[in-house]
């Protein structure tokens, strides 16, 4: 047997030098590049089987198999498939003297800090090896071509050596003999292997067989365990009857055989057709796959074919993980296989993070087995798989949305990724806003649809009106509301914090605007008597207004008569395009906010006074017989502060507003003016109020 020595391309050797010295945690890898170039081996003799079944061998290895044999007496872990083979000039070309076009590439990546497991992306995955092997042996066998022996030790050289006259000749395809190092040997253990095998070629389309050792029990008589002692000629012995009926002492003695175990057993569920795969099967895979206890709530499965080619399984699951918006969560639960060989769980391009919560997998036939995530980035059959989860997403809520109780759980525990869809997703926003849900000021205990929104509208209702605020109670309540209830038109209550977010996006449905109670522009239709009417309301009303102006002084932007309230004397609406009251209580609750951010986006308020309110009316008399009465100013200064909190704001000075309330309670109980001036001296600070040193008129309006 001739042994030829050659040296490894300088690159390949550089390539080695890193794998033998630079400590990796994740030496598992190798496994699955192993296994994965077996199967492709086997996916190129199967092929030719097809064309060509002489060339293929079939005649002398049907059968196409992957097989682990751990070996613990030599320290060795081999993988052998019945692949193609390799020709002498292969193992020499393939495995030593010719550099990949990736080797150099993969080091550049490496040195940049890119993880070891992407080794097979450039097609280098073989030398992996090296991270748990001293020394590595392969022996291979083309198809009607000899055996040859390939060996290294990683220092530099390899040897090939024509195997012809060895005893164990392969049928046709390629063995690889791992001398494991003694770091290593935990990779020998059947668990460890089974495990990772489980996890990394589960759904290999070729069988993968792991040789195992069986401990079996077997009951044997004194009689045999004699037998088995030595084999002695038997004497003859006269019985009696009696001593032929006792009953010979059995023991129990274990019996250690080996035998190969196919791991891979399951056709992935992917590739069945739908109709043939049962709901119990479904939930059997989708527990396996996720680890959950309970079943899906829904599963989708389907097909794509015509340019690209992949298949998939989605799961929505019962609940949302407790963990679901934390950054540093997976972002997605989606298994990218490439032709049944798994690549990762956590392609950020294959869904976006408002779908984070669907599970599943996706197999494709068209990417390279091994990529990295900077080619993930911009590849485009990831941009067209993306494209279509998405819109199968999409199938799917819907699919859900028409059985009633499962879309209030689903609602209740996806409503926020659906909103951050909708925020987010600019393509599929339309589509995302007929999935929403809200209680509204008819609806009860019920939360119905834009579109059933849409379609209850009153006649000449021309914008869709929504109230945002921190509960139902609270909403439900407000005074923006009045005059749109008073007149029988619905309102959505929007209570969630991401509610305001959605609704910057979201500008209209159906054709109809969205159009918030809270802010400017707000208009209801009213008959030619009523717009006179109102117009003979602001012209009477606008000293009133210049007055509560003066007063406030930046506090507010303006003072106007407004149309929206019916039953409040006034409320304090913010600008069209600013911050709402709410979005600034929610600003203001976050712990790392920009504060700089504040200053430009914070409410500029306007007070909306109501022309038909008795407070107002009498606030308007008052103001027309004296301007500079101290009690109409303290008044203003007290309907600003309620309508602060009624309109959802916070105070900025709660303990002056209390003050202002306690001076009310003693005027209530006619307690001492003089002992109230003692115990209250100068209520109102503010410059505005230009303060004289007369005693309070309150009393008069008391």
């Amino acid at each position: 047997m001739a042994t030829e020595h050659f040296a490894f391309n300088a690159d390949i050797q550089q390539l080695m030098g890193l794998i033998i010295n630079t400590f990796y945690s994740n030496k598992e890898i190798f496994l699955r590049e192993l296994i994965s170039n077996a199967s492709d081996a086997l996916d190129k003799v199967r092929y030719r089987s097809l064309t060509d079944p002489d060339a293929a061998g079939i005649d002398v290895e049907k059968d196409f198999r992957i097989r682990i044999i751990p070996d613990k007496n030599s320290n060795t872990l081999t993988i052998w498939d019945t692949g193609i083979g390799m020709t002498k000039e292969e193992l020499i070309n393939n495995l030593g003297t010719i550099a990949k076009s990736g080797t150099k590439a993969f080091m550049e990546a490496l040195s940049s800090g890119a993880d070891i497991s992407l080794i097979g992306q450039f097609g280098v995955g073989f030398y992996s090896a090296f991270l748990v092997a001293e020394r590595v042996t392969v022996i291979s066998k083309p198809p009607h071509g000899s055996q040859h022996r390939w060996e290294s030790t990683a220092g530099g050289t390899f040897s090939v050596t024509d195997d012809v006259q060895n005893d164990d000749q392969l049928t046709r395809g390629t063995k690889i003999i791992l001398h494991m190092k003694s770091d290593n040997l935990e990779f020998l253990e059947e668990k460890r292997i089974k495990d990772l095998i489980k996890i990394h070629s589960e759904f290999i389309g070729f069988p993968i067989e792991v040789y195992v050792e069986k401990t079996t029990e077997k009951d044997i008589s004194d009689d045999e365990e004699e037998a088995n002692k030595d084999n002695k000629e038997e004497e003859s012995v006269i019985k009696d009857e009696k001593d032929e009926k006792k009953e010979k002492k059995k023991k129990k003695v274990k019996e250690v055989s080996h035998e190969f175990e196919q791991l891979n057993k399951n056709k992935p569920i992917w590739m069945r057709k739908p109709d043939t795969v049962t709901k119990e099967e479904y939930a059997a895979f989708y527990k396996s796959l996720t680890n959950d206890w309970e079943e899906h709530l829904a599963v989708k499965h389907f097909s794509v074919e015509g340019q690209l080619e992949f298949k998939a399984v989605l799961f929505v699951p019962k609940r949302a993980p407790f963990d679901l918006f934390e950054a540093k969560r997976k972002k997605n639960n989606i298994k990218l296989y490439v032709r049944r060989v798994f690549i990762m769980d956590d392609c950020e391009e294959l869904i976006p993070e408002y779908l984070g919560f669907v599970k599943g997998v996706v197999d494709s036939e068209d990417l390279p087995l091994n990529i990295s995530r900077e080619f993930l980035q911009q590849n485009k059959i990831l941009k067209v798989i993306k494209k279509n989860i998405i819109k199968k997403c999409l199938e799917l809520f819907g699919e859900i949305a028409e059985n009633n109780d499962d879309y209030k759980k689903f609602y209740e525990q996806f409503a926020k990724n659906l909103k951050l869809g909708i925020h987010e997703d600019s393509t599929n926003r339309a589509k995302l806003a007929e999935f929403l849900r809200y209680h509204t000021s008819k609806s009860g205990e019920d939360m119905i649809s834009l579109k059933d929104y849409v379609g209850r509208m009153k006649e000449g209702q021309k914008d869709i009106y929504f109230i945002t605020g921190e509960s139902r109670a609270a909403v439900s309540n407000s005074p923006f509301i009045e005059t749109l209830k008073a007149r029988g038109i619905e309102v959505l209550y929007m209570v969630d914090p991401i509610d305001e977010y959605v609704i910057q996006q979201l500008k209209e449905f159906d054709g109809k605007k969205l159009r918030n109670c809270s802010k400017e522009g707000f208009e209801i239709d009213q008959s030619e008597d009523e717009k006179k009417k109102f117009e003979e309301q602001k012209a009477a009303f606008e000293p009133l207004c210049k007055l509560i102006k003066e007063v406030l002084g930046d506090k507010v932007e303006k003072v106007v008569v407004g149309q929206r309230v019916s039953e409040s004397p006034c409320v304090l609406v913010t600008s069209e395009y600013g911050w709402s009251a709410n979005m600034e209580r929610i600003m203001k609750a976050q712990a790392l906010r920009d504060a700089s951010m504040s200053s430009y986006m914070v409410s500029k308020k306007t007070m909306e006074v109501n022309p038909s309110h008795p407070i107002i009316v009498e606030l308007k008399k008052k103001s027309d017989k004296d301007k500079s009465d101290k009690t109409v100013k303290d008044l203003i200064w007290l309907l600003f502060d309620t309508s602060l909190l009624t309109s959802g704001f916070s105070l900025e000075d709660p303990t002056t507003f209390a003050g202002r309330i306690n001076r009310m309670i003693k005027l209530g109980l006619s307690i001492d003016d003089d002992k109230m001036e003692e115990e209250i001296p100068n209520l109102v600070k503010d410059e505005n109020y230009n303060q004289s040193n007369g005693h309070s008129k309150m009393e008069e309006v008391d």
